[in-house]
């Protein structure tokens, strides 16, 4: 009898799904996410975590459910599991080219320059000037001004430009 082949089979080698950089950003993200640091993530977490980033009327409901969607507490082992749940199977070239197509509604392949670099330098971990140079003198736009994502997502995943 294999008694441990329930649920959360696979829970302790979960850390062998990532990176030990992808752990470490993980645990980062577990941390800013356990606003009072008992190492479990709470409905008063994700409230608390939400207001801090301009999210103030969060629905009780809405908290409910993204706690229910772990089978008990929410520790880091459990926190690493659910994301690895989420991206088994994921090509994570995809995931980036479907992350762009958000911000290309008419599916051009590509995106305005001054858009990008506006997301890129007020958004999230921000781009410094030394970076988006480096940004454009990699991936420099058309002469139009438009940016090909795809080869951009390629690159990030492959570590080099496509052979045209």
């Amino acid at each position: 009898m294999c008694s441990d082949r329930g649920g959360d089979s696979g829970s302790s080698n979960v850390f062998s799904m990532f990176e030990q950089s992808q752990i470490q950003e993980y645990k980062e993200a577990f941390t800013i996410i356990d606003q009072n640091r008992d190492g479990i993530i709470s409905k008063d977490d994700l409230r608390d975590v939400l207001a801090s980033m301009g999210q103030i009327n969060v629905k009780n409901e809405e908290l409910e459910a993204m706690v229910k969607e772990a089978s008990g507490p929410i520790n880091f082992t459990v926190f690493l599991t659910m994301f690895g749940e989420k991206l088994k199977g994921a090509d994570p070239e995809d995931v980036i080219v479907a992350a762009f197509k958000i911000l290309d509604p008419e599916a051009t392949g590509s995106i305005k320059k001054e858009f990008l670099q506006e997301l890129l330098t007020t958004q999230c971990d921000r781009f410094s000037p030394e970076e988006i140079k480096n940004m454009w003198s990699a991936f420099p736009p058309d002469v139009a001004g438009n940016v090909d994502y795809k080869n951009i997502c390629y690159v990030i995943t492959h570590g080099e430009e496509k052979e045209e």
